[in-house]
């Protein structure tokens, strides 16, 4: 069957059925398990361990100490060969060292604010805050020392006959970053029989902050160092999105994907409009935008995206609690970075599904609020569910 016909099969599945949230991958062959290895150690010594995630359904996920990384999810595509479906590195220098200089986050945990702050400014409670601006004029992903580029502690591992977890967890004291507040943050990783990843986070404070935390993961269905991702199919469940400025800071707007290049309430090829001159894609140079994900934010995680690649055959959804998702086309990647594979990475080589609150919120009073104060606790969940089907 050809790559064209199967993309429009499944278009057309989608649209009559809706998402489907196949993901038998076959004959179970031993219950989840949960390991640990040690992975390096940072320049202070201080040692960086690797968690891995196995269920029975040949599915295994890898998630470093340092950063909160996820370092490689292998699950099978329709012939049951196994592969790697998330960009990384085989060394703890590919992400200490390496990609750090380019500012590219792969896998990592992103806080204590994910996405841009306008000019690293905020305010709470009438006092000022400034973060260091790290994506001149704004401040990106939490400061210069973001919790990707913190060690975690593994907090605690759990396995029962359906799922396999992980914990992990980061203090940031008050004034972390430029931040108030002494934070702390839990994110427990899971994996179960479902072939769903599930990354849970909790946080508290004992004083007023601002919080917004998500991964980011560069996925690529057809397999890491397989080139693009323009020919994958992609649906998003949001009639809506925030327009930025040129410097990629929200207008204020919430503004339909009706007509615009971001309407994927249909499923589409990623490529269709890639290249479209539309004035947002060319601020972001392809797909770099946060859509407000249709129902209620904050209670059961509901669907908010799903990706399909017609040539390994494989799909994942993408459901979460959280109001918006940051869907980014892998813009700055330039070929500077070899991954797994012994492959450059360029633009379009992967897709990163960013759940979380909407850009810049301290300073949009309009959207949903990211302040967290004593006594209250940040819970929010998003899933990532693999299939071959």
């Amino acid at each position: 069957m050809s790559v064209h016909l199967s993309a429009r099969r499944h278009i057309r599945r989608l649209a009559v059925m809706g998402t489907i949230f196949s993901s038998a991958y076959g004959v179970a062959t031993a219950a989840p398990t949960v390991s640990v290895a040690p992975w390096g150690q940072l320049s202070d010594g201080s040692q960086v361990q690797i968690v891995t995630l196995k269920n029975d359904k040949d599915v295994t996920v890898r998630v470093i100490t340092y950063g909160g990384v996820i370092q490689s999810v292998v699950t099978p595509d329709h012939e049951g060969h196994l592969g790697d479906i998330v960009l990384g590195f085989g060394k703890l220098e590919g992400y200490t060292v390496d990609s750090a200089k380019g500012g590219l986050f792969f896998g990592a945990m992103i806080g204590r604010y994910a996405n841009r702050l306008a000019g690293g400014d905020f305010t709470l409670d009438g006092k000022s805050y400034h973060i260091a601006v790290t994506a001149p004029p704004n401040a990106l992903h939490g400061g210069k020392q973001g919790f990707d580029k913190k060690l975690w502690t593994l907090a605690g591992r759990r396995v029962d006959g359906k799922t396999a977890s992980v914990t992990l967890e980061l203090v940031s004291p008050d004034g972390d970053q430029g931040f108030p507040g002494k934070l702390t943050t839990k994110v427990t990783y899971s994996l179960d029989d479902t072939n769903a990843l599930t990354l849970h986070y909790t946080a508290t404070t004992d004083a007023p902050t601002v919080l917004n935390l998500t991964n980011h993961s560069y996925w690529n269905l057809n397999g890491e160092g397989s080139g693009s991702i323009a020919p994958e199919i992609l649906k998003i469940d949001a009639n809506r999105y925030t327009p930025t400025d040129p410097t990629s800071i929200p207008t204020g707007e919430i503004a339909p994907v009706a007509g615009t290049p971001l309407d994927f309430t249909k499923p589409r090829v990623i490529g269709d409009r890639l290249r479209d001159s539309f004035a947002q894609m060319m601020y972001a140079r392809g797909y770099d935008h946060n859509w407000v994900i249709d129902g209620p934010a904050g209670e059961a995680p509901r669907q908010a995206a799903h990706l399909y690649d017609p040539r390994s055959g494989r799909s994942m959804d993408v459901l979460t609690s959280q109001p918006g998702l940051q869907v980014y086309t892998s813009n700055s990647l330039d070929g500077g970075y070899a991954g797994l594979s012994g492959k450059a990475y360029r633009q379009t080589d992967a897709i990163a599904f960013e759940a979380e609150h909407f850009p810049d919120s301290p300073n949009h009073p309009s959207f949903p609020t990211t302040v967290l104060r004593p006594g209250q606790t940040f819970d929010y969940t998003t899933i990532y569910r693999f299939s071959n089907q």
